[in-house]
């Protein structure tokens, strides 16, 4: 029994989803055609080509050799179909992970300048605060904070950002400016929900101020920002968010100057996919662009670079 080049397009569809119904819904199938597909490509290749996983479904060993088998086809077929053009690899969707800031001040332009040149490119980020998962299937690159141990993946720093210690103006001017570690302690703290917090190398303000009491906390940094402008506290946050903020002052930067990594991971397979490759060539630039904002240095000058100054 011979293989069927839309069956391989169907098991490609799924290998970039990691689930059934999805692959699905961008066939314009249903999901047992999907199955049935899967299933009829099994028996004419011999074996399993997906195996479940806490994600969905992930390649076996046949799985990803007719997965690369089906990108052929996939680009000859787009080949036809712009005649007397070569066609654009950079194409199809990247799906990625990374935590609120990287995600809106780096990801967002990094993708938008990158799709001007390929707009056969679709991104889809997911924001997230999390160590790196074991399994990912569905998932082409993460982002995440600190060196991740991770096994059949690939893992590599992507660059440095800067944590400190910020309160608004105004209520600096109400609860007056701490000038020791050992005043923080009368403030409340605007920062991670503790009990929810998955990295360790984020823990620097419980570490370093245990006696700070909680204020007003979140799993997302952008509440942090808007909590600690409002008024509810003195806020940890990532210089780069913080510094846009023309309202914000940054406190006993001699005390508070928490440089952690940012990593990326990858599946071993995904680097083979140019539109992969595309997005990660595309946050390394637009990381190592903004160093200076990421690190904390030149204040609001240099956060302004990343996004347009807010007043």
């Amino acid at each position: 029994m011979k293989a069927n080049p839309d069956d391989l397009l169907v098991l490609l569809a799924v290998s970039r989803s990691a689930k059934f119904t999805t692959a699905a819904q961008a066939l314009g199938l249903n999901h047992t055609t999907v199955s049935r597909r899967i299933a009829a490509l099994e028996k004419a290749l011999g074996g399993r080509l997906l195996a479940r996983a806490a994600g969905g479904w992930e390649l076996t060993e046949l799985g990803q050799q007719a997965v690369r088998v089906a990108e052929e086809v996939e680009g000859a077929v787009r080949l036809l179909e712009q005649p007397g053009q070569a066609p654009d690899p950079v194409t199809g969707v990247v799906r990625m992970t990374a935590t609120d800031a990287f995600s809106a001040y780096i990801a967002a332009p990094a993708v938008t300048r990158l799709r001007r040149s390929h707009p056969g490119l679709s991104v889809e980020i997911v924001t997230v605060t999390r160590r790196a998962l074991q399994q990912r299937s569905g998932l082409d690159i993460e982002v995440v904070v600190g060196e991740p141990q991770v096994h059949r993946a690939e893992a590599a720093r992507l660059g440095e950002y800067m944590l400190g210690m910020y309160a608004s103006r105004d209520y600096l001017a109400e609860y007056g400016s701490p000038a020791t570690v050992e005043e923080l302690t009368t403030h409340a703290l605007v920062y991670f929900v503790d009990s929810m917090l998955q990295v360790d190398d984020l823990d620097a303000p419980r570490r370093l101020v245990p006696g700070m009491r909680d204020g007003l906390s979140s799993t997302n940094v952008f509440v942090h920002v808007e909590a600690t402008r409002a008024g509810a506290g003195i806020g940890f946050l990532p210089c780069f968010a913080a510094d846009i903020h023309r309202d914000l002052v940054r406190l006993l930067p001699g005390d508070f100057a928490e440089l952690l990594p940012y990593w990326m991971v990858l599946r071993p397979d995904s680097m083979r996919r140019p539109a992969v490759a595309a997005v990660v060539q595309a946050l390394r630039v637009q990381t190592a662009a903004h160093r200076e904002a990421l690190l904390g240095r030149g204040g609001h000058a240099a956060a302004a670079s990343i996004r347009p100054a807010v007043p």
